[in-house]
């Protein structure tokens, strides 16, 4: 899961760029990048780490231009934690395009080797983000003839790209001398923003992964970009859009709303608020139908997204809601940490237990889901250290049993605590006394409701294995976890970068690309 904003300006965006970014960096740690746009010429320094350390006021100082896109990188499906794998991505041509994209796409495999054979256009990571700015580039260049751009040609490239490229994808690019493009995937897996500012200079124009970036940098929303529509914005603010896939169809990510985005973020028309505080409905009425044998005495939350179904389940069962952890707002969240070893010598330093919110008391504690089980297990044991007589676990998403192969790193089903285990196995698993499941029906309904019903159907392929795209198989799940089970990828995945990849991109964090 990446965080991704573009925008077209009357007036220098760096500043907005990086608070931007700020804002989107729950969606990834790993790595920052900016590229503005002066002219013809594109500015860019990206490199490793959160977002405050990447930039500095030289860093700033150098980002010249009214236009530019932004990107902070979260590692997906065993990819490398390196310098060279960071976005934006830049080819030089046709014209020179600038790249950043949110999400996974699942024949990364085939289109590499179509720009190998085929296209005859040169990769130089492993990224599938580079794969898709390079199909991106070959398709607007077969279309343009001399100098000249227009909008139906980058449409009509896009809607190339839409026929070639499979899986989840929402993305910002900037083309030199001439404009912003951002266009989503079909299915509308990742989402999108597009929001609008007023000035006396005309209309300023800006798209993120969350709205909440909209509403902190003073843009109004106007709406999603509708899956497989495209948008290019010329630098001088002229404003175009097409839909480039003859069959678009909504079905968004659901664990967006159970886990990813800020709760003051609306996605497709859905208050992420909102639908979290339904699914604490949905899931105090599964609890209801045991909670007489369980005799619980306090809801309390493990933070910080799962709050809001904390608040609400605890308020329809009539059950007290305490805080009952301090958060150290300076480590890492867990989930997105690579490294089993960093993750479980995390969950101590990021979360302290308030020990008389616990002894002594039946607790049901609330989390937004449960993964791989090592955080769960950590914070059981906590609470019972804190004297917890029985300590309940209740998940406001269903058991993940499948791997997420559109942008969240759950690659294998090893991995996977509820992999062929019953939650009676988990609970034990755990060290809990019972663990409770949201039913996917229960979810679906949540997010449905908040939507007003406008929505119908929703991506939920890590809780019953149905792949929306349709050429996920077996095969290509063997073949992912085979890869991220591999010794160089175990390597990688701990942080240490595939050397000879990196050695190819000594430079790239800082240059200007003309």
């Amino acid at each position: 899961m990446c965080g991704i904003v573009g925008v077209v300006a009357k007036t220098p965006v760096n500043q907005l760029l990086y608070d931007g970014l700020l804002v989107l960096q729950h969606r990834g740690q790993d790595a920052a990048g900016i590229v503005t746009s002066e002219g013809h010429v594109f500015h860019m320094h990206k490199g490793q780490g959160l977002v405050r350390d990447v930039f500095r006021t030289r860093n700033m100082r150098s980002l010249l231009g009214n236009t530019g896109i932004g990107h902070v990188r979260y590692p997906t499906a065993g990819s490398a934690s390196s310098l060279a794998e960071s976005q934006p991505f830049y080819v030089n041509s046709p014209f020179g395009i600038v790249l950043a994209h949110n999400g996974n796409l699942t024949n990364d495999k085939q289109l590499k080797d179509e720009m190998y054979r085929t296209d005859l256009r040169h990769i130089n990571t492993n990224s599938d983000s580079e794969a898709l700015l390079n199909v991106f580039a070959h398709e607007l260049g077969k279309r343009i003839t001399g100098l000249a751009l227009t909008a139906d040609i980058v449409f009509d490239a896009i809607e190339a790209v839409h026929q070639r490229v499979r899986g989840a994808y929402a993305v910002v690019a900037l083309i030199a001398g001439f404009g912003l493009v951002a266009f989503r995937d079909p299915h509308g897996i990742r989402p999108l923003s597009l929001g609008t500012h007023e000035t006396p200079e005309g209309t300023e124009y800006l798209v993120a992964s969350e709205s909440v970036v909209l509403d902190t940098m003073g843009f109004k929303l106007e709406r999603d970009v509708a899956p497989g529509e495209a948008l290019y914005i010329t630098f001088d603010g002229v404003f175009h859009n097409r839909q480039c896939h003859p069959n678009p169809q909504l079905v968004p990510c659901i664990f967006e709303h159970v886990y990813f985005a800020r709760p003051d973020s609306v996605i497709d028309g859905i208050s992420v608020h909102e639908a979290r505080l339904n699914m604490g409905v949905q899931l105090a009425d599964k609890v209801r139908s045991i909670a007489p044998a369980l005799n619980i005495d306090v809801v309390i939350p493990i933070p910080d997204t799962s709050r809001d179904a904390a608040l609400q389940l605890a308020n329809a069962l009539g059950l007290p809601y305490r805080e009952g952890f301090m958060k150290n707002r300076y480590i890492g969240r867990t989930f997105i940490m690579p490294g089993q070893a960093s993750r479980k010598k995390s969950v101590r330093q990021k979360l302290n237990p308030i020990a008389v919110e616990f002894r002594g008391k039946n607790v049901l504690l609330v989390d937004d889901s449960i993964v791989r089980g090592t955080t769960s297990k950590e914070i059981v044991q906590m609470v019972r250290d804190s004297g917890a007589k029985k300590v309940y676990l209740a998940s406001a998403a269903p058991p993940v049993k499948f791997p997420h192969v559109y942008g969240i790193d759950m690659p294998t089903r090893a991995e996977l605590i509820a992999t062929g285990r019953s939650a009676e196995q988990i609970a034990e698993e755990i060290g809990a006394d019972a663990v409770i499941y949201q039913e996917l029906t229960d979810l679906i309904s949540a997010c449905r409701e908040a939507s007003g019903g406008a929505i119908t159907e929703f991506e939920t392929s890590c809780f019953d294995g149905k792949y929306i795209t349709g050429d996920v198989t077996d095969a290509y799940l063997d073949a992912l976890e085979a890869k991220r089970l591999s010794p160089l990828s175990a390597k990688v995945k701990d942080g240490d970068a595939d050397s000879r990849v990196l050695d190819m991109n000594i430079g790239v964090a800082e240059q200007n690309l003309i």
